[in-house]
């Protein structure tokens, strides 16, 4: 048996896998950008066992090729316009001072600091358990089920799920609603009303996730204004920007994140917009103490002379895991590599090219933009007055071809029929779109509206994949409302 690390083969095999990497990049847009297969196919390809003797790295790159790869969505396709952009770069702290942070969070200008965690999940649960213990150590252990924590219809669901594993009662998790009229974004008088009655009933408010770019729409939360009222009830305010937060590096979108000074913390995703593979989350906070205090662990077993004088930041204690992977060089690289310049330009280019498809749509009478455009996010969706125009023509009520058939998932809001067949027409467009494997994007539901969203930042994408996706979403688009003439649908 050879040796698992014998330098000669690794360097072999090395060589192997970068050129089967490159080739992937370079045939990307040969690949359906969403899967095309059947849920269960692989383990139909797969041996029964695992196999008794040793196979060659070209058998198995040939197995990766010809069963691994047809089942994966192509996240980093230049035809990726879902969710938001997962980014990565060949390179694949000063990170906080590129994004203009303020500079009592910074490490060595104030009193504050940053660590690189896996997740926005992580980062909300470590910041709520902070949160929570900070309160409880003045007020006592057994008044955990008085703590209230609050946030918006828009929030991140991981917000919801931290409270949960935190011991925070759902009933005193607090969902304020947004709105149109305000871009969806968390109203600070909403807020302060529903905290002023939550503390009359006795209750405690602890915490409050306020969004700069939330994952429905990309809205803005008002920061300052949030952290005022917070301030008022000496609540903790954390702010999710996990992608928008990378834009920041841009002078002219710094705006966005207004009054995060008043802020116990601030975090946002590398590996969303910053051309670091995943993961890699940045977290700063205005008092570590905090975190320390809630999350350090001290068995003798991790005890040494550094540790214990103070001389190093041991990170473990900022964390939910003991053990750290190294994302700090896959950051260093990135910056190292391209400069923030270069990377500025990146972010530049991917809000153009939104801003491109954007003016496509307004001029085309049979879309519309739901909500205003903030960063390199578009949603939009077929308009009501083309799907009307469509069930007045002629005698017959084409609406009523899918009137009563449920509609698109709404949100558990009761919708009329009318606002159901609109939702219906603009699903079956996106499911259209997403079959053909030419682009892929995901939806939202805002105040029971469906809309597409069209999210530009994948690396590779270029203003031919936006000219090429716009020519797709017209075509389908009249597919979907012939077949919605004609009563097909």
């Amino acid at each position: 048996m050879g040796n698992p690390l014998d330098p000669q083969e690794f360097r072999r095999q090395a060589h192997m896998v970068v050129d089967f990497i490159a080739d992937y990049y370079q045939d990307i847009e040969k690949y359906p950008v969403r899967s095309q297969v059947e849920p269960g196919y692989l383990p139909k390809l797969l041996p029964k066992s695992s196999p008794t003797c040793p196979e060659p790295i070209e058998t198995i790159l040939q197995d990766v090729k010809a069963h691994i790869l047809p089942g994966l969505t192509h996240w980093q396709s230049p035809n990726y316009f879902a969710f938001f952009p997962a980014s990565a770069s060949i390179a694949g702290h000063g990170l906080a001072g590129a994004n203009a942070l303020p500079s009592k969070v910074l490490p060595f200008s104030g009193n504050g600091g940053g660590v690189l965690q896996g997740t926005t999940c992580e980062v909300i649960l470590c910041t709520l358990v902070a949160a929570r213990d900070r309160v409880l150590s003045r007020i006592g252990r057994e008044n955990i089920g008085k703590l209230v924590v609050y946030g918006s219809d828009q929030t991140h669901c991981s917000f919801q799920k931290a409270s949960r594993i935190v011991g925070i009662h759902q009933c005193n998790f607090r969902i304020i609603k947004t709105d149109k009229s305000t871009s969806f974004a968390l109203s600070p008088d909403l807020l302060r009303t529903t905290i002023s009655a939550d503390v009359e009933a006795g209750l405690i408010p602890i915490y409050v996730c306020a969004t700069v770019g939330t994952t429905s729409t990309t809205s803005v939360d008002p920061l300052g204004p949030i952290c005022n009222v917070a301030q008022d009830y000496t609540m903790w305010v954390h702010v999710d920007a996990a992608y928008a937060g990378n834009t920041c590096i841009c002078p002219e979108f710094r705006h966005f994140i207004d009054g995060v000074e008043g802020a116990n913390s601030f975090s946002m995703n590398a590996h969303k917009w910053f051309f670091t593979t995943h993961d890699c989350c940045c977290l700063w906070v205005r008092e570590p103490s905090a975190l320390v205090k809630s999350l350090s662990t001290n068995p003798e077993y991790l005890r040494s002379k550094t540790t214990d004088s103070k001389q190093v930041v041991d990170y473990k204690d900022w964390q939910i895991t003991l053990s750290r992977r190294f994302r700090a060089l896959k950051l260093w690289l990135v910056l190292r590599s391209y400069g923030v310049e270069i990377l500025r330009n990146l972010i530049r280019s991917h809000v153009e090219m939104a801003k491109l498809f954007e003016g496509f749509l307004a001029t085309d009478k049979r879309f519309e933009i739901v909500v205003p455009r903030n960063f390199a996010l578009v949603c939009f969706r077929i308009s009501p007055s083309a799907i009307n125009m469509l069930a007045t023509i002629g005698e017959n009520d084409y609406s009523a071809n899918i009137f009563g058939s449920g509609g698109a998932c709404c949100g558990g809001l009761e919708l009329s029929t009318y606002e159901k067949c609109i939702n219906d027409v603009n699903c079956k467009l996106l499911e259209s779109i997403n079959s053909s494997g030419h682009i892929y994007m995901t939806h939202a539901v805002v105040d029971g509206v469906f809309v597409l969203r069209f999210a530009v930042g994948a690396t590779l994408t270029e203003e031919q994949h936006v000219f090429m996706a716009w020519e797709i979403v017209k075509e389908h688009a009249d597919a979907t409302l012939n077949m919605y003439k004609f009563g097909k649908l």
